[in-house]
């Protein structure tokens, strides 16, 4: 992955590792920004705004925040992968992704894109599980910065 042209252009052009490192940060706010305040519907929160238009407004947005921060961290990551790989906090991240997002496959997959009709505690299960494992995920991710 080291090897790779764009790893080679990451790791040489300042600019070009601050492009890719804004559109993850502004991939994880689309994310987390949107999936949170789903989430808080499911546990509760906002119970007069129904879940069909939630999800319709805030569901696409979160998959579009997810799909840049998985392309962005991947370059990210393709600048020093085998010194990254080894980072424990980065690892736990992955985990913590992978367990969010096939969580949400999961779950759409059973009950549908808009997850009208999913019952209460599924939903309340999925929110806080997905609500640990994002919020996990983003203290994860700062603290890559602060180990070796």
């Amino acid at each position: 992955m080291e090897s790779t042209s764009i790893a080679e252009y990451l790791r040489m052009s300042r600019w070009g590792y601050a492009a890719v490192s804004g559109l993850h940060i502004l991939g994880i706010g689309l994310l987390l920004g949107s999936i949170l305040r789903f989430n808080l519907h499911g546990l509760g929160v906002w119970r007069n705004v129904p879940r069909v238009c939630l999800a319709q407004a805030l569901l696409p947005v979160a998959a579009t925040g997810l799909a840049l921060a998985i392309i962005t961290g991947t370059l990210l990551f393709s600048v020093k992968a085998q010194e990254y790989s080894e980072i424990l906090v980065l690892q736990i991240k992955v985990v913590l992704v992978a367990v969010a997002t096939l969580s949400a496959l999961l779950l759409h997959r059973a009950d549908g894109l808009s997850l009208q009709h999913t019952a209460e505690t599924p939903l309340r299960m999925h929110a806080a599980l997905s609500t640990a494992c994002w919020l996990g995920a983003l203290a994860c991710g700062r603290l890559i910065a602060f180990v070796e």
